[in-house]
């Protein structure tokens, strides 16, 4: 009777649960979509909700990310630096919360997109009305196949840069980090390769 009954004993867990993790943006159609379709790529996406919160600048995202960070085991906030006068007092709000990070770009996240088409560290400064952010999608839409790009619209630009270029933006993102440690200097940079690490380990399950 004891071996029968040891046959049915449950075996200890060999993989931690799953981590549920929130990804608040301030962008509600290009750049949100580019995540959806980040995760889905990496089959995260049944761990990851991607949000726009209803508020476009950094502080504000943030101040929901504190709201809501108690249904997750970690938060992340994709700030655009651009000309937001609440950046800082953005990154000094979620500095306490060890759950919340912030994934910056600078300007914005356009740069990332830049990057699948070759490395670039000239800075973007606003020139007339233009702001950084205005630049940069400039730039972008000099590059093949993207004369069309605007940040409101809501196409599948994932798909499109998957590949060598999406590969080239993953190598080159950190590099520039790297030398943004060196000089001081952030404009132009960008974080969203720490979402796409973050996605790809959520695809695997991780031993105990």
């Amino acid at each position: 009777m004891a071996r029968s009954i040891r046959l049915f004993d449950r075996k200890a867990p060999r993989f931690k649960p799953q981590p549920k993790v929130l990804i608040l943006c301030e962008d509600s159609k290009s750049g949100k979509r580019y995540l959806e379709e980040a995760a889905f790529h990496f089959r995260a996406n049944a761990q990851v909700e991607i949000a726009h919160c209803g508020v476009t600048h950094p502080s504000g995202i943030v101040e929901k990310a504190i709201i809501r960070q108690k249904r997750f085991d970690k938060v992340f906030c994709v700030l655009d630096r651009d000309t937001h006068l609440c950046f800082e007092r953005a990154i000094n709000l979620a500095r306490p919360h060890l759950k919340i990070n912030v994934i910056a770009s600078y300007p914005c996240f356009e740069f990332w997109l830049l990057l699948h088409f070759g490395f670039n560290r000239k800075p973007f400064r606003a020139v007339g009305k233009h702001s950084p952010g205005h630049l940069v999608a400039r730039s972008l839409r000099e590059k093949p196949n993207m004369d069309k790009y605007e940040k409101g619209e809501n196409n599948n630009y994932f798909a499109q840069l998957l590949g060598e270029p999406f590969q080239r933006a993953r190598a080159l993102a950190p590099k520039i980090i790297e030398d943004v440690a060196v000089s001081g200097e952030p404009n132009p940079s960008t974080e969203i390769h720490l979402l796409m690490d973050e996605f790809e380990t959520l695809s695997k399950p991780q031993a105990i």
